[in-house]
C-alpha cells in the first residue's frame, strides 16, 4: 500500500469524507504499517466505527463487521456447522450405501469446508479486508479471551479441521465505548487511541464536508451549540452523528440560521433523552446559541 506516512492516510480518509486529526491518522498508519490491531475507545458518536468504514473505503478493501453484544459466542463470531445440510448428506449416504454405510468415513465427510458456515472472524482470515470488532466492551470476558489467538497470530483453531491462518492478515479495528474495562491481555495486543469529540473548527469542516449544501454560518452555529451541549451534564452527550442529524433537520426546514425557537423545535434531532432536552432548555437555548 502506497501510504508513506500519516499525512497520506489522512488524505485517503479525507477523500472518503472522514476528516482525521493527526492522532487518528497516525494511529491508523501505525496499525497498517506494524500490522497490529488498533483499539479505539471514546464517547459514543465520536467517529470510532466511522474510522473503520472510511479506512476500508480508502484502501479499497471489503469491510467485515462483527457487532458485539452480551452473550456473543464463537458460533456467532467464528463459524458453525450447517447441521440441516449435514443431515441431508448423511441420509443420502445411507441411501446410496444400501445399509452398508462406513461410520468413520461418513463422519469424516460431514466435517469439511463444504458444510462450514463462516462467520465474520473466519471470513476475515480468508480474504484481505478491514475487520471491525465493534463495541467489544459489550461482550463478556470469555469472548474477549477467545479473541486473543486471532489478534496474536491471525489464526484460529477449528477442532474438526485444524488451524486456519490468514495468508494476508486483516487490518483490525476494535472499538469500545468503555462501558466496562477491557482486560490487559487484550490491550497488550493492540495499539491504542482515544477518539475524542472534534474541536469546533474541525466539526465545522466535517459538517461542510458531509453536507455540501450547508452554509458556513449554519455549520458554525451548529458546531458551537453542540460543543456547549457537551459541556452540560447530559445522559447522552451528542456525537458527530447527532451534529449531522441536527444540521440536516435545520436544512430540511430551510433554516439558514439557528435561533432559540428553531433550536427548541429540533432538539430531538441532537438529544435523545427527555431529561437531556429538559436540561438544555433549562440552561437557556438563547444563551446556548451565543458564540
Amino acid at each position: 500500500m502506497d501510504l508513506a506516512d500519516p499525512r497520506a492516510v489522512a488524505e485517503r480518509l479525507a477523500a472518503t469524507g472522514y476528516l482525521a486529526d493527526d492522532g487518528v491518522a497516525t494511529a491508523a498508519f501505525l496499525a497498517i504499517r506494524m500490522r497490529r490491531p488498533l483499539l479505539c475507545e471514546g464517547e459514543p458518536g465520536a467517529g470510532k466505527t466511522s474510522l473503520a468504514v472510511a479506512l476500508a473505503e480508502a484502501l479499497g478493501l471489503p469491510l467485515i463487521r462483527l457487532q458485539c453484544h452480551e452473550g456473543i459466542d464463537a458460533a456467532q463470531a467464528l463459524y458453525e456447522w450447517d447441521f440441516p445440510r449435514q443431515l441431508l448428506h448423511l441420509r443420502a449416504l445411507e441411501a446410496a450405501s444400501g445399509g452398508a454405510l462406513d461410520a468413520d468415513e461418513a463422519e469424516r465427510s460431514l466435517y469439511t469446508s463444504r458444510f462450514l458456515l463462516a462467520r465474520p472472524l473466519l471470513r476475515a482470515l480468508q480474504e484481505r479486508c478491514v475487520l471491525l470488532v465493534d463495541e467489544i466492551d459489550r461482550a463478556d470476558d470469555e469472548f474477549e479471551a477467545f479473541l486473543l489467538q486471532l489478534l496474536d497470530e491471525s489464526a484460529v483453531s477449528i477442532p474438526e479441521l485444524g488451524e486456519v491462518r490468514a495468508e494476508d492478515p486483516p487490518i483490525v479495528i476494535l472499538t469500545s465505548n468503555r462501558t466496562r474495562e477491557l482486560h490487559d491481555a487484550l490491550k497488550r495486543r493492540c495499539l491504542y487511541h482515544w477518539v475524542g469529540h472534534p474541536s469546533v473548527e474541525r466539526e465545522v469542516q466535517i459538517l461542510r464536508s458531509r453536507l455540501p449544501g450547508i452554509s458556513q454560518r449554519l455549520a458554525e452555529q451548529v458546531a458551537a451549540a453542540v460543543r456547549k451541549l457537551r459541556e452540560l451534564e447530559l445522559l447522552k452527550p451528542p456525537g458527530v452523528a447527532e451534529s449531522l442529524d441536527w444540521a440536516r433537520a435545520l436544512m430540511c426546514l430551510d433554516g439558514g440560521v439557528l435561533d432559540a425557537e428553531t433550536a427548541n423545535r429540533t432538539l430531538g434531532a441532537v438529544l435523545k433523552f427527555r431529561e437531556d432536552i429538559e436540561r438544555a432548555q433549562a440552561a437557556g437555548l438563547a444563551e446556548l446559541l451565543v458564540e
